[in-house]
């Protein structure tokens, strides 16, 4: 796992395409992804986001993105984590989650969130999380469009 560069953005962008044909994000979703991305490598000075990437000897295969959660204390969100849909099964999400985790700890977390829908195509995500010790903690109905349900996963740590 490595920080960001500038040079990355091509690779990231084009996981990111892959996953939207996939049915995993929108369009607008992989807007957001990106401009998350620049907005880290253009303000080196904000504190809210940082990323990871995992690559493999033939390129980037995938990265995550969190921060601190403003005016709380320890508490830590995961906004995006995606992987090649080519490289799935093969580890990288576990370990880029594994990775930050052990990043936002050394910063002081004591509790990690994400959030997922309740889509049925999310099932894989969900089961990713459960397998990674994320618990359901809340479910707002109708959060993202009706019928699309809001699912916020935590991990406490001490």
């Amino acid at each position: 796992m490595r920080a960001l560069k500038r040079s990355d953005l091509a690779q990231l962008k084009g996981i990111l395409n892959r996953l939207k044909l996939a049915g995993s994000f929108t369009r607008d979703e992989v807007v957001c992804a990106m401009e998350l991305l620049q907005i880290v490598l253009d303000q080196p000075e904000q504190k809210d986001y940082l990323v990871l990437v995992a690559e493999k000897p033939q390129g980037v295969v995938g990265y995550i993105l969190y921060g601190p959660v403003p005016v709380t204390s320890g508490n830590f969100d995961i906004y995006w984590i995606a992987t090649d849909p080519s490289v799935q099964g093969e580890g990288f999400g576990r370990l880029l989650m594994e990775a930050a985790e052990r990043d936002m700890c050394e910063r002081g977390a004591r509790m990690i969130c994400l959030e997922t829908s309740s889509k049925g195509s999310y099932q894989r995500t969900r089961s990713f999380y459960d397998n990674a010790g994320y618990l359901q903690e809340s479910v707002i109905a109708d959060f993202y469009t009706p019928g699309d349900d809001r699912i916020t996963y935590v991990k406490r740590f001490a």
